[in-house]
């Protein structure tokens, strides 16, 4: 730094006693010259929000994301979740991915711990329906149940219509439904009825709606019962009648039914924000069908979808930006919009009672619709087949030999039960319907 007062100074008497002058008043010869900068804030930490959405979903989260930084001039990152990598600080993770977390528990840290050492409150009074699978034995929540749903059953009334059906009046069973689905391919409908997500939907379910839950208290498979084997057994009918197409493992049969070329399908509640521009369709909602010969009658149904995850091993500077992340979503302004944009299942009454006369204002009835299918009934801990990835893709397996007719119904189940049970063992952490 050169201080202007003392260059005179040196051309009089010499470099060495300009020098020693600056030495005896640093002090003064810097105020003198300027005063000192403000002292400004160490830029935000950097952290990361890694995923598995689609192309449309990461759009949607970015712009989620966008507004967060521009808002709490934060710096958050989003990227790609790539399989078998460490977790970011952040992670959003889907339903048929969580066996990556329970495999692997020291890489996470509880959601609840994590925000009360960032010193961030979490006010967060979340509704029953959504506590499996993110609050510990002790109630605690070890993650955010972000984009939550249910199975339901979404029907275009434009194709009701031209089958001569009552479009107010779509199937409550699955005995009703064959009589609808007959008369939707009688009008024309190569494909009357598809599903996505098969695993979750005809088996974790439509188990639970049977009353037989697909996976025991011990976390052992047990889907090969009575009611299980006539359900999958009636679908290889409805597939050898060409009433039901099965285009894939997860949300390949979305886009048949978004492209009006199937007039029914089984899938997540919150894909009907993915329907509302679906060609063609005017969209219908129904509960998820259910066996009237079942003891009991019709029981719940499950939640369960993406969940957000912390990453272990983080700065705190890092796990402060995640909690004010946290908060930022679970504001009540947030969740409503969390419900438009994704459609997802508002995390407290509050927002659920705000999202649904918003929505009801537009005639959409999803929302009512799902909780009245989970009966309140979210909050009981249970395993899903769908969420270990290597149980999932064997009950596929098996599924798809029933469907194509080189399986019985009930050697099929009882190979997949026995199969995946072998998996189970031999990897216990899977056992669990959560890490901690």
């Amino acid at each position: 730094m050169s201080y202007p007062i003392l260059r005179p100074l040196v051309a009089a008497i010499g470099l060495s006693l300009a020098f020693s002058a600056s030495a005896a008043k640093p002090v003064k010869a810097a105020k003198s010259a300027a005063k000192p900068a403000a002292k400004q804030e160490a830029p935000a930490a950097e952290l990361t929000l890694a995923h598995n959405l689609g192309a449309a979903g990461e759009e949607q989260l970015r712009a989620v994301v966008d507004r967060f930084n521009k808002e709490h001039s934060a710096n958050l990152k989003v990227v790609r979740l790539e399989k078998g990598e460490k977790p970011a600080g952040l992670n959003l993770i889907m339903r048929y991915d969580m066996s990556d977390v329970l495999a692997s528990p020291k890489s996470f840290v509880p959601l609840g711990e994590m925000m009360a050492k960032a010193g961030e409150p979490l006010k967060l009074d979340l509704s029953p329906d959504l506590k499996a699978g993110v609050v510990d034995a002790k109630g605690r929540l070890v993650a955010l149940p972000l984009l939550y749903s249910t199975p339901v059953l979404f029907y275009n009334k434009n194709a009701f219509r031209r089958a001569k059906l009552d479009p107010d009046q779509p199937p409550k069973t699955w005995l009703e439904m064959q009589a609808v689905l007959d008369k939707l391919q009688e009008a024309g409908y190569a494909c009357p009825y598809t599903t996505s997500w098969p695993v979750w939907v005809h088996v974790d379910n439509v188990s639970a709606i049977s009353g037989l839950p697909a996976v025991t208290d011990k976390g052992m498979l047990n889907f090969n019962g009575l009611p299980q084997v006539k359900h999958i057994a009636m679908m290889t009918t409805w597939t050898k009648a060409n009433y039901f197409k099965q285009f894939g493992r997860r949300a390949e049969g979305s886009a048949r039914f978004n492209n009006g070329e199937c007039a029914m399908i089984t899938t997540d509640s919150r894909e009907h924000v993915d329907f509302r521009e679906a060609k063609g369709v005017e969209l219908g909602v129904a509960p998820l069908p259910y066996h009237d010969d079942v003891y009991g009658g019709r029981q719940n149904t499950l939640a369960d979808g993406a969940s957000l995850w912390i990453g272990a091993g983080r700065s705190a500077a890092e796990y402060k930006q995640a909690a004010k992340f946290v908060s930022f979503l679970v504001s009540p302004e947030m969740q409503v919009e969390l419900v438009r944009v994704y459609g997802a299942l508002p995390m407290t009454s509050t927002a659920r009672a705000a999202a649904r006369s918003k929505l009801l204002q537009d005639g959409d009835r999803t929302l009512e619709v799902a909780y009245a299918s989970l009966k309140g009934r979210g909050a009981m801990p249970q395993n899903h087949v769908s969420d270990a990835d290597p149980v999932r893709i064997i009950t596929n397996e098996e599924l798809e030999a029933v469907w194509s007719d080189q399986k019985p119904a009930k050697a099929a189940l009882d190979t997949a039960v026995s199969r995946g049970n072998a998996v189970l063992n031999a990897k216990p952490a899977l056992k669990k319907a959560q890490p901690f």
